[in-house]
C-alpha cells in the first residue's frame, strides 16, 4: 500500500491487511509518523512524537510472525491522548505545571494497549488538565481543526480527534467529562465513544473531576470504535471503581438491523440555541433510522435545563481537590528563587496553572466553602438523583436517546475563550450522560452550510456500549458521511 492509502484506512482495516502480510507494521507507523512531521506545524494535534514507534513495530511483527499476536488491531499505530500516564513518556497535561513529567508507570489502558501489539505513535494536544471545550487552553498552544481555518477542534480531546481528522492517526484515545470525547468528534467530523462509567479503567489516567471522567476511543468508524473498546475495557483490581465489563460481539454489531428501535428525542435538544443547521442534519439522521423501520417520539426532558449548573459545580469542586496536589514539591512545576514555604505554594500554582485552570479552581473552591456547601455542591448532587430518574423513565420508553452533540459546528478560535460562560453552555447536550456515567456515541451525519462537520448523539443504558455501536454502524453503512476528509473539499 502506498502511505497515503495506509494513513486513509481504517484501524481495523490496517490490522487486517498486517494480519494477511499485504502491510507491516513498520510500514503502517512509518506512515503516520511522516505524516504527523508533515502535519503537526498546521495543526499542533501532537505535543509528543514517539520518534522510536518504528522500533516498536519491528518487535511486534515478529511477534505477528510467530503467531504470538492474533487480534484484529496488532500492530496498528495509535494516538494516545496526553492526560494518559505512559511510562518514560512525557505525559504533560497540556500544562506547565506537568511540562517535564515523565511518569514512572502505564496507566492500565496503554498496558492492554501493548499486550495487543498496538503501537503508540504520540500524545496528543488538549485542554489543560482536560479543562475546556476548545483544545485553546494548551500550554503548548492551540490545536486546529483540519476542517476549517482558524476553527477549533474541540476539547477538551481536540488533539485526539484532530489528529484522526487529518489522517495523523487511524485511532486515537481521549477522556470525556462532559463531553470531551464526543464534542471534538462532531467539530472534526470524527466517531466518538464515552463508555459507560467503570467500564474502562482510569489508573493512570491523571484526574480532572473523578466520578465524571472516563477514557474512550476516538476513530473513523463505529466499528474501529468497538474493536478498541474491547481491548481497553474490563475490572482492574487498581481502580475500584472499575466494573467487570462484557465486550462487543463484532457479528452481532455487523448483523444489526435497527427495524423496530425506539428513538426518544427529548424537546430541549431541539430548542432555542441550537444553530438550525445543527437541528436539520440531526433531524435527517432521526429520518434516516424512521425509514428503516426504527420508531420515533419526542419526550420533555426538563432536568436538562439544569445541567450546565449541575455539571460544573461538581466538575469544578473534584478539580480544586484533585488539583491541590500540585503544590511545588513533590513533583510538577516548581519556581526558583522562592523565598519561604508560602511563597513557593502560590507562586507554583499561580505559574504553573494557565487561566481556565485557575478559574475552575476558584469556583470550586467557592461551591465547596463553609457558607456555600449546602446551596451549591450539595444540592446539585442530590439533583443527581433526579437526574437518573429522568433517564429511567426515557429508557423505559425508549432504546435509545438522539439529539445533536453540540449546539453548533466548530467556533472560530478565540470566540468562547473571551466568553466562559458561552463556552460552558456549548456542553448543555452533553453532560448529563457523565453525570450519571451513562455511555454515548458521536457519529458525524452531515455538514452546515460553511461545509463544517456535524456530530449525531446516540445515548443508551449503562453497559449498552454494543447497542450504540451497533447503531452507529447500521447508519454508517449507509450514509458516508464518516468517509469525507477536509482535504477532499
Amino acid at each position: 500500500m502506498r502511505p497515503e492509502e495506509i494513513v486513509r484506512s481504517s484501524a481495523l482495516e490496517i490490522g487486517r491487511k498486517i494480519k494477511s502480510g499485504e502491510l507491516t507494521s513498520v510500514e503502517a507507523t512509518r506512515a503516520f509518523l511522516d505524516k504527523i512531521t508533515s502535519d503537526n506545524g498546521k495543526y499542533n494535534a501532537f505535543v509528543t512524537v514517539c520518534e522510536d514507534a518504528v522500533k516498536e513495530a519491528e518487535l511486534i511483527d515478529q511477534k505477528i510472525a510467530r503467531g504470538e499476536l492474533k487480534g484484529p488491531l496488532a500492530g496498528v499505530p495509535i494516538a494516545v491522548k496526553d492526560n494518559i500516564c505512559t511510562k518514560g513518556i512525557r505525559t504533560t497535561c497540556s500544562s506547565r505545571m506537568l511540562g517535564n513529567f515523565i511518569p514512572p508507570y502505564d496507566a492500565t489502558v496503554i498496558k492492554k494497549l501493548k499486550a495487543e501489539g498496538m503501537v503508540m505513535i504520540g500524545k496528543t494536544n488538549m485542554d489543560e488538565f482536560a479543562m475546556g471545550s476548545t483544545t485553546e487552553t494548551s500550554y503548548f498552544g492551540p490545536t486546529y481543526n483540519p476542517w476549517g481555518e482558524n476553527r477549533v477542534p474541540g476539547g477538551s480531546s481536540g488533539g485526539s480527534a484532530a489528529a484522526v481528522a487529518a489522517d495523523n492517526a487511524c485511532i486515537a484515545l481521549g477522556s470525556d467529562t462532559g463531553g470531551s470525547i464526543r464534542q471534538p468528534s462532531s467539530f472534526c467530523g470524527v466517531t466518538g465513544l464515552k463508555p459507560t462509567y467503570g467500564t474502562v479503567s482510569r489508573y493512570g489516567l491523571v484526574a480532572f473531576a473523578s466520578s465524571l471522567d472516563q477514557i474512550g476511543p476516538i476513530g473513523r468508524d463505529a466499528r474501529d470504535l468497538a474493536a478498541l473498546f474491547n481491548i481497553i475495557c474490563g475490572i482492574d483490581e487498581k481502580d475500584q471503581t472499575s466494573t467487570e465489563t462484557a465486550p462487543i460481539d463484532m457479528d452481532k454489531l455487523d448483523s444489526f438491523d435497527v427495524k423496530g428501535l425506539k428513538i426518544g428525542l427529548p424537546e430541549q435538544y431541539f430548542g432555542d440555541g441550537i444553530d438550525e443547521d445543527v437541528k436539520a442534519r440531526v433531524s435527517e439522521a432521526v429520518s434516516f433510522f424512521e425509514s428503516k423501520g426504527a420508531t420515533v417520539g419526542k419526550f420533555s426532558f426538563p432536568i436538562a435545563d439544569y445541567a450546565i449548573p449541575i455539571y460544573y459545580i461538581i466538575a469544578c469542586a473534584e478539580a480544586c481537590s484533585n488539583l491541590s496536589r500540585y503544590d511545588g514539591i513533590k513533583y510538577g512545576y516548581s519556581p526558583e528563587g522562592v523565598d519561604d514555604l508560602m511563597d513557593l505554594y502560590i507562586r507554583s500554582r499561580s505559574e504553573g496553572f494557565g487561566m481556565e485552570v485557575k478559574r475552575r479552581i476558584m469556583l470550586g473552591n467557592f461551591v465547596l466553602s463553609s457558607g456555600y456547601y449546602d446551596a451549591y455542591y450539595n444540592k446539585a448532587l442530590r439533583a443527581k438523583a433526579l437526574i437518573k430518574e429522568a433517564f429511567d423513565k426515557a429508557f423505559d420508553e425508549y432504546d435509545v436517546i438522539m439529539g445533536p452533540v453540540a449546539p453548533t459546528t466548530a467556533l472560530k478560535c478565540g470566540e468562547s475563550l473571551s466568553d466562559p460562560l458561552k463556552m460552558y453552555l456549548g456542553d448543555i447536550c452533553t453532560v448529563l450522560v457523565n453525570t450519571v456515567g451513562l455511555p454515548a456515541i458521536s457519529v458525524p451525519c452531515g455538514f452546515d452550510g460553511s461545509g463544517l462537520p456535524v456530530g449525531l448523539q446516540i445515548t443508551g443504558r449503562h453497559y449498552s456500549e454494543g447497542l450504540l455501536c451497533s447503531v452507529a454502524s447500521f447508519y454508517q453503512k449507509h450514509t458516508d458521511h464518516h468517509t469525507k476528509r477536509s482535504s477532499d473539499r
